[in-house]
């Protein structure tokens, strides 16, 4: 087996030979060749990848059986041998047809046996040889011999013009290619000077270029000089092509090692000065990475979440830790390690447990509660059901925040609550772009990081009194949030990644529907909750506020006892609300005085009189009017909705003489205004049917009157009330006094429905009044009533004004 080693190869393969001693080669090969030194005759070595060029030196390493016989069959006569290299490497027997016909005679000028048993040869080529024909050998010689021809060089091109530029190309490409090597002998360089002759220059150039061995053999193949070193200078050019990139991705790799190990050197030292100086506040660069890392890893993140947190710790792992935009990617996924992308909390299913959890913290508000539970049901039967988007309305006060807190409760989830009253600015739902200094996610955002799951419960407090500026509209930001359809694609302007929002339950409250823009209320499913009634206050309050309050102020229980009648003398005589708030700061007072009391060593337990409310609450501030027996003519009681609950306003009509004039006061709006004008057009178009004179505005001044002034009023359900009291004045008839009216009238005489029944008839009741008419269309209404005060009070629905008249002079 021969194979060429290219370290011994690299040795002998060198320009390090003086040009005397080429000199005497080149004689010496001249002298064989002329004096027929050469044997007809050759034993043929094959070589599998290596072309040996004339007077080139090289180490064989010779190990088949027929090579070795063919060495020592040279080294017993002439010493010379016919190199032939393979035309295929793999082949371990060649056969003539398998080696080419060119080769080159070499002269063996040195052997070495190895420990191994092959043979290790030193060749030097001396002239080119083609075969002529190979000879048959005896099966005892066991190797190759072939009739061989010299190729001899043709001397007459030394002094061509176009020999003279080939071979200054060839050497000034030489020397170039070798200063890319950092190679820079004068031997070599006195080598190719010396050499005047082009087969012999191409060569040796041949003999050390770095050429697969089938582009060597071409080279070796080529008879004509010129045509040999032209194409020598071929190879060279892309050799020197080759050797310039390699330089410049050397210089190109080198600079950006030198650049990692000078910013490696001088943050070492940073460490080692900010280390002497104390400072232990300075974290480990390269902990922060490892830790950001593994945050990344454990939140699970989703695909395209993934992706651009992988895009931004690339950019992160090549900046300057102390760099201002680093700190800014660094927070970036900081935020995107935090949310919880795919956390969600285990819901509690039980539905009779959690209407327990709902009874505790709150009295009354059924329909919410009836919500809840049906969402809890549907979530039972359906897990993959989307979040309802609730709105609570309803007067402050009536607990609409604190049942947000029940509500999660009795889910078992965790609860957050934004409060979008005055907010101006979109970026606060939305976030704010990350190109923005100081940036970070919207408030929905900042509230999934605090709840740490995706199923939160979130209270959007007072959605009603979102604004809007030039800083964008909020409300239309909510949109999308609240869009089951679209939210769970939702998308931060700082996180630029949709997050699902489609398990989170949103519960909004607000005070009033008419400032929530029409697009935003379409995606709610609103919930109204009313005032409470004077009974619900004192239930509440004996549960809750009570005890609350107690507990708040150092009492421990049985220090204090309040009977429901003290409760409802603070509801009616210090308070006016349909809240509870104003309730519970009375009571806290009652508490803090009977406190002190305690405190300077009276010894409880402390019951509360009704003559002790004064001295502890001060002089009540609202007085309720008594109950009149009879009412005199142009009187009659109307109800009133407001937003502490119901009311019994009485209307008072007087008449006089004069030419027809109306007058309203009271601070009536201009609803009112025209149910008063409905009122008179009614009572003269039906004057013979009511007992009226036809013509009395042509006699007489009306005048129609609210008492509280000072309070405004509105609404078209004054309108039996105020023609009921004219049709008094007018036939001098008292309106019974314990009968009480609501209802819009029309020029017909019909009776059309209100709002507010539930808190009307509550306030009739708390009056002492026996009957109240309604309109027949609001008989629905009566639902909300409990039975027990239904039947304190009897209810007349009626359709037209005949009837509410009929009731009223009975």
């Amino acid at each position: 087996m021969i194979k060429n080693n290219p370290d011994e190869l690299q040795d002998n393969m060198n320009f390090s030979a003086t040009p005397e001693n080429i000199q005497d080669l080149i004689n010496a090969e001249e002298d064989i060749i002329s004096n027929n030194d050469i044997p007809s005759v050759l034993p043929v070595l094959p070589v599998r990848d290596v072309v040996v060029f004339n007077y080139m030196v090289i180490s064989l390493y010779v190990g088949r059986e027929k090579s070795v016989n063919a060495i020592e069959a040279a080294l017993n006569g002439s010493k010379h041998l016919l190199v032939l290299t393979q035309k295929n490497e793999q082949l371990e027997d060649p056969n003539p047809s398998d080696l080419h016909n060119v080769g080159t005679i070499v002269n063996i000028m040195r052997m070495l046996k190895m420990p191994d048993g092959r043979i290790k040869v030193l060749v030097q080529g001396i002239s080119r040889a083609k075969v002529v024909n190979f000879v048959e050998t005896d099966e005892e010689k066991k190797y190759l011999s072939v009739e061989a021809e010299p190729i001899p060089e043709d001397e007459t091109l030394a002094t061509d013009l176009r020999a003279e530029a080939l071979m200054r190309n060839a050497r000034e490409g030489s020397e170039k290619l070798l200063s890319l090597r950092n190679i820079n002998s004068p031997d070599v360089n006195a080598v190719l000077s010396g050499i005047d002759h082009p087969g012999r220059l191409a060569d040796l150039i041949a003999a050390n270029l770095r050429i697969k061995t089938e582009e060597a053999q071409n080279i070796l193949e080529v008879s004509n000089p010129l045509d040999r070193l032209e194409l020598v200078n071929q190879f060279l050019s892309k050799e020197i092509e080759v050797s310039n990139l390699q330089v410049k991705i050397q210089e190109k790799a080198r600079e950006g090692m030198e650049k990692a190990h000078k910013d490696y050197f001088l943050r070492e030292q940073l460490k080692a000065i900010r280390s002497e100086l104390g400072d232990a506040s300075v974290e480990d660069a390269d902990d922060d990475m490892s830790e950001l890392i593994e945050a990344l890893n454990k939140a699970d993140l989703p695909k395209e979440a993934r992706k651009e947190a992988d895009k931004q710790l690339k950019r992160l792992s090549s900046m300057h830790s102390d760099s201002s935009e680093a700190s800014v990617v660094r927070t970036y996924l900081e935020w995107l390690a935090d949310l919880p992308w795919k956390k969600i909390s285990k819901d509690r299913l039980d539905i009779k447990k959690a209407q327990q959890t709902l009874d505790e913290d709150h009295f009354g508000l059924e329909k919410v509660k009836d919500r809840i539970l049906e969402y809890l049901s549907v979530r039972k039967l359906n897990p993959n059901s989307k979040g309802p988007i609730l709105c609570l309305v309803g007067p402050p006060g009536v607990g609409k925040t604190s049942l947000g807190r029940s509500v999660a409760r009795a889910l078992g989830r965790k609860f957050q609550r934004m409060s979008l009253g005055g907010i101006r600015d979109e970026a606060e739902i939305r976030g704010h772009r990350r190109t923005y200094i100081g940036s970070m996610p919207g408030r929905v955002i900042q509230s999934l990081k605090q709840a740490g799951t995706r199923n939160p419960v979130i209270m959007l407090d007072e959605i009603d009194k979102l604004g809007a500026d030039y800083r964008g509209d909020p409300s239309s930001a909510l949109l999308e949030v609240l869009d089951p359809e679209q939210n769970n694609t939702f998308s931060d302007h700082y996180l630029g990644l949709p997050f699902d929002l489609s398990k989170v339950m949103f519960i909004c409250t607000a005070n009033h529907l008419e400032t929530i823009p029409s697009a935003l209320l379409d995606r709610m499913e609103v919930i109204r909750i009313p005032g409470y009634t004077l009974q619900e206050k004192t239930a509440i309050a004996k549960r809750y506020l009570v005890s609350r309050q107690s507990k708040e102020n150092g009492l421990k229980q049985g220090d204090i006892t309040i009977a429901d009648e003290i409760i409802q003398s603070v509801i009616e005589s210090y308070t006016r609300e349909a809240g509870l708030r104003n309730l519970e700061r009375e009571l806290g007072a009652v508490c803090r005085k009977t406190a002190r009391r305690k405190a300077e060593g009276e010894k409880g337990p402390f019951v509360i009189t009704k003559k002790e409310l004064p001295k502890l609450l001060g002089t009540p501030r609202y007085l309720q009017d008594e109950q009149e027996k009879t009412l005199s003519p142009g009187t009659a009681y109307g109800l009133a909705w407001t937003p502490y609950g119901g009311e019994v306003l009485s209307v008072e009509v007087a008449t006089m003489k004069g030419r027809g004039g109306v007058s309203l006061t009271g601070q009536l709006g201009d609803v009112m205004k025209e149910s008063a004008q409905a009122a008179v057009s009614f009572a003269r178009s039906h004057a013979s049917e009511l007992g009226i004179d036809p013509d009395f505005t042509k006699k007489l001044d009306i005048h129609f009157h609210l008492p509280a002034g000072a309070t405004p009023k509105d609404g078209p359900s004054a309108g039996v009330t105020l023609l009921t009291a004219l049709v008094s004045a007018l036939s001098g008839k008292s309106v019974n006094a314990k009968l009480c009216m609501t209802g819009e009238i029309t020029l017909r005489g019909k009776v059309l429905p209100v709002g507010g029944i539930k808190e009307k008839i509550l306030a009739a009741v708390t009056k002492g009044l026996t009957d109240v008419c309604i309109p027949k269309n609001n008989i629905k209404d009566l639902d909300d009533i409990p039975e027990e005060l239904r039947k304190k009070i009897k209810i007349h629905p009626v359709e037209e004004v005949k009837e509410v008249l009929a009731l009223a002079f009975k």
